[in-house]
């Protein structure tokens, strides 16, 4: 992989973990998720008209763009349902998953070939990422149901990252991110309005955290949008999906890092050592791919 791209990842990955820092323990997560939606959305139009990017554009790549959204909705329900249901300490390891659906698919569907190599390189850091946080102890098939949505969410975040590669290689990814984000948010808001708890009201279940927390929505939508933004570039500069993603993973020892120094979480300093295969993925998925 070329060093400019994926310095271009390396360096989103590092930011990534601050969203999950600053909505971690939320009281509505459906608000934090919509909130997070909705401000991208407005990102990326600001985004693209500072850019002077034609929004119209988008529609050569719509069905892309399409599946692009269904993998986003797939991602968003999945982890929410998976919060809500499990220990996202087990589950969320699954979600995190997806070079490995990336690398099946893109052989499958996009005749995308992959170097023994690369494979070696997204094994290590699979390896890695997945004992960095998941509990010994944890009975990862004990909920059905949960491992189930898990696996949806892990797909979602495969589709959308393989359909993302091949759009903004034609679209600027501003354009992009506008028409998916608005659409997500449409079919979001239908989603958790059928799903509200009887017991809170809409506009609360909706929008309660900005009355609560409006800051932390908006640094946690800032970063992200920044971070996804550096990703798609790196598409757009020749970064194989795979690779691009599995470098993602880098994000994962840092959110370790900030955890135990800022959360106080426990097992911080074991899980470490598992960081240092992720670290040795890392560099052979750079230099020797």
């Amino acid at each position: 992989m070329e060093l400019l791209p994926a310095c271009l990842v390396l360096l989103a990955a590092t930011i990534h973990p601050i969203r999950d820092l600053v909505l971690k323990g939320t009281v509505y997560p459906e608000s934090a998720y919509l909130g997070v939606i909705t401000v991208w959305f407005f990102l990326a139009v600001a985004h693209g008209l500072y850019l002077n990017v034609d929004f119209l554009s988008a529609l050569a790549v719509w069905p892309i763009a399409l599946i692009g959204v269904l993998g986003l909705t797939l991602y968003y329900i999945g982890i929410l349902t998976t919060m809500k249901t499990g220990d996202l300490s087990v589950y969320y390891p699954i979600i995190r998953a997806s070079p490995l659906f990336i690398v099946v698919g893109g052989w499958l569907f996009l005749g995308q070939t992959y170097g023994p190599l690369l494979i070696f390189g997204v094994l290590l850091v699979m390896l890695g990422a997945f004992f960095l946080q998941y509990k010994s102890r944890a009975k990862l098939f004990s909920q059905p149901a949960t491992f189930i949505t898990a696996i949806l969410a892990m797909s979602g975040m495969g589709m959308q990252s393989l359909a993302d590669s091949e759009a903004v290689r034609r679209v600027d990814p501003a354009a992009l991110l506008v028409w998916q984000y608005g659409l997500l948010a449409i079919v979001c808001i239908g989603y958790f309005v059928v799903r509200k708890p009887l017991e809170r009201p809409l506009t609360e279940h909706l929008f309660g955290g900005w009355v609560l927390t409006p800051g932390r929505y908006l640094v946690a939508a800032v970063t992200s949008y920044v971070s996804y933004y550096l990703i798609l570039v790196s598409y757009q500069m020749g970064g194989n999906v795979a690779a691009v993603n599995s470098l993602r993973q880098v994000s994962i020892p840092l959110s370790v890092v900030l955890g135990g120094l800022y959360l106080k979480e426990l097992e911080t300093n074991k899980r470490l050592g598992w960081a240092v295969v992720l670290a040795v993925g890392v560099v052979v998925i750079i230099f020797g791919s």
